[in-house]
């Protein structure tokens, strides 16, 4: 058993490595120039978005799911507000190139276990400073039974888990045109 002079030296160590860790940490951050994404995001688009999604044709209800995801990734990706077209200083306008899903893994009998659902996004954007367009896809991979078909839950959980990262993709890209700016 430990004394506790002992343990009190033990939790000494332990707070002084914490704190090592965090000043060690906080400067190697402030030091090298680390800014987060949404930082330069923000140069290009402004606090204040309003979306508008094209319905595709072939699966209408697929809208109302990059509507969501892409107000989502408004909010928690680029800091900003959703807000009416009366109110936004920056407009995006998004529409489906492609959806597709294909088999990518095959049983030991050749049926499809996994598929991929490819998503393609067209995106406008309108904004005080800029004005653009940008192509981004996004990709989903899950598993269904064999000799089974895609259900329209799977379906649309696929689609809007690759619209996504379609739309991260797009992040990632205002991001970096915003550090040239």
């Amino acid at each position: 058993m430990l004394s506790a002079e002992n343990r009190m030296k033990g939790y000494a160590k332990l707070l002084y490595l914490a704190l090592f860790t965090f000043h060690f940490s906080l400067f190697t951050f402030a030091g090298c120039g680390y800014k987060p994404a949404t930082v330069y995001t923000k140069k290009l688009l402004s606090d204040k978005i309003y979306t508008e999604i094209e319905i595709y044709r072939r699966d209408p209800e697929n809208a109302v799911l990059v509507k969501d995801a892409l107000n989502e990734a408004i909010v928690s990706r680029f800091g900003a507000q959703v807000v009416p077209k009366k109110e936004a200083t920056t407009i995006l306008h998004v529409r489906f190139n492609r959806v597709s899903f294909r088999p990518i893994q095959y049983d030991v009998n050749g049926y499809a276990i996994y598929y991929r659902a490819d998503v393609s996004l067209k995106i406008d954007y309108k904004t005080p400073t800029a004005k653009g367009s940008e192509t981004v896809e996004g990709f989903y991979d899950f598993p269904i039974r064999p000799k089974a078909i895609i259900s329209d839950a799977l379906r649309f959980q696929a689609i809007k888990n690759g619209s996504a990262k379609a739309l991260d993709a797009f992040v990632s890209r205002m991001a970096m045109r915003g550090i040239r700016l």
